[in-house]
């Protein structure tokens, strides 16, 4: 097996859209479902949506949002 180094010496010779493609084809291999993730992603949600519905969490609109990361 290569090593990381070596892989990558033989990768940069390629051309962009081909190391687009490899790039595309590592991302996608990284995105796989994770049981336990999604687990814990809907207990949370449901406990925010709890929380907003009785009144211990308030919504705040988009536009709020993204005007503390507006450049000014």
């Amino acid at each position: 097996m290569k090593t990381k180094d070596e892989l990558l010496r033989e990768l940069m010779i390629l051309s962009p859209k081909e190391k687009a493609i490899i790039i595309e084809e590592l991302i996608k291999s990284l995105d796989e479902p994770d049981e336990e993730i999604d687990k814990l992603w809907m207990q949370e949600s449901e406990a925010r949506i709890k929380a907003y519905e009785e009144g211990h969490m308030k919504s705040v609109s988009v536009e709020e949002v993204f005007s503390k990361y507006k450049k000014t």
